[in-house]
């Protein structure tokens, strides 16, 4: 995306555009990541190689891969490449290639299947299947990891999207979980007088200023939301002009920390108590567990509540994928691995190791803070909505959470913002559905 955050119109098909442009701005990058890793991608005995953005997921993905291999014959190895631009250049220009990896961790959503148009990528659905008959997904997710009906991914986890905080902060200072808005901004106002910044919000790295826009529109109107990531309703409508103002309310109030704020110490900052609620998603729990702070001891977490007590609950939903390369070195290997990724013994170190919830509904989460969130999630009904990231065409959403980290940065107003998403959208939109006729 560029500089403006404005994204031009298409000239040719958006899938062969994405990838042309990854191959052009990622030679170089390959180049270096190939002198690096060597022959790493090619066959080797009794392991499946697995494309990896997040490096400190590398020795879970090792431990879920002892238990694989035990079912399988195959163990997990990890190649990471934490740059996510990096990441995603050098995985459109090796898919298709003998370089490719025999799994890859990618998006579900729109940005699979950006990825999915490409035609490199190996038929899932009949795994898919499998595991439905088992129990052990649940098949209402289909859209999320399909293109045009053919599944093309698994699930990697299920995350939710919370605020965490600091239990011993919040009783010191007579708080409780928020339940209600009026709650909410109780706790925001106590918390800023006892010189406590309320909520982190960050823009650092690009993706993280969609967090409290996806937040604050679904928790105005949930169903709303599912019409505007879909293209069926204007950014300039009244129920995103609301959640735009509300934030632009909490930032002028000093209860955000400022955009270039690090999300990496987070963690930090909600054990020192220099932030009072930390809005992230639930395997972040991992993260909060490094900083030595114990789930239900330390901290804990709820889901923001709703504008008005009328609005529907929701949460949003966030579950990464692997797919399998049709040139995978070692296919067969990947298929059993994708096969068995979901079985309950394989999930229970996963889930632990993440202490986050498993995509393996039957698996409960070890961590109490993130089963108390799933008995919440199913008691209250709450609609899962997809994290805006992947809820709709990936080149309208990097141009848009570009114009969102703008606005944190208080470069533009509610309005200018919403418009300027707006009138992406409508190109966007256009070229997808022209690209998919």
């Amino acid at each position: 995306m560029s500089a403006s955050g404005r994204t031009r119109r298409a000239a040719v098909p958006l899938a062969r555009r994405s990838l042309l442009a990854g191959m052009a701005a990622g030679a170089a990058s390959l180049a270096l990541q190939g002198c690096a890793r060597g022959e790493s991608t090619s066959a080797q005995p009794g392991t499946t190689s697995l494309s990896n953005d997040n490096a400190t997921w590398d020795d879970g993905y090792r431990a879920a891969g002892r238990t694989l291999k035990g079912l399988t014959g195959y163990a997990l190895r990890p190649l990471s490449n934490p740059s996510v631009t990096s990441y995603q250049q050098v995985v459109q220009m090796t898919l298709q290639t003998s370089k490719a990896t025999d799994l890859v961790k990618w998006a579900s959503g729109y940005q699979l299947k950006r990825l999915a148009r490409t035609g490199g990528l190996t038929d899932l659905t009949g795994v898919w299947n499998r595991y439905v008959a088992k129990g052990w997904v649940r098949d209402a997710s289909r859209e999320a990891v399909s293109y045009r009906g053919t599944v093309h991914g698994i699930p990697i986890y299920e995350s939710y999207y919370v605020l965490f905080y600091n239990k011993h902060v919040f009783a010191k200072l007579g708080l409780s979980a928020p339940g209600t808005w009026a709650e909410l901004l109780h706790c925001a106002e106590v918390l800023k007088r006892n010189k406590i910044t309320p909520f982190l919000a960050s823009q650092v790295g690009g993706w993280p200023a969609i967090e409290w826009f996806q937040e604050l529109v679904t928790k105005v109107d949930p169903h709303f939301y599912q019409k505007l990531v879909t293209g069926e309703a204007s950014y300039t409508d009244p129920q995103a002009r609301q959640a735009m103002d509300i934030w632009q309310d909490f930032m002028r109030k000093g209860w955000m920390t400022p955009p270039d704020f690090d999300q990496a110490r987070g963690p930090g900052a909600l054990k020192a108590g220099t932030v009072g609620m930390f809005l992230h998603g639930t395997w972040q729990s991992q993260g909060i567990a490094a900083a030595g702070m114990k789930p239900g001891v330390d901290y804990d977490a709820c889901i923001l509540p709703t504008v008005r007590t009328s609005t529907p609950k929701s949460v949003i939903a966030e579950s990464g994928v692997f797919v399998v390369p049709h040139r995978a070195s070692s296919h067969g290997a990947a298929m059993a691995n994708a096969a068995a990724w979901l079985t309950p013994s394989v999930q229970r170190v996963w889930s632990d190791f993440l202490q986050d919830s498993s995509a393996n509904p039957t698996v409960r989460a070890s961590n109490p803070v993130v089963a108390k969130l799933q008995r919440d999630i199913a008691q209250e009904r709450r609609v899962p909505l997809i994290r805006y990231w992947e809820a709709s065409p990936p080149s309208l959403i990097q141009g848009n959470t570009d114009d969102l980290g703008g606005f944190m940065a208080g470069q533009t107003s509610p309005a200018t913002t919403l418009r300027r998403m707006q009138e992406r959208a409508q190109d966007e939109w256009a070229a997808w559905r022209r690209d998919e006729a």
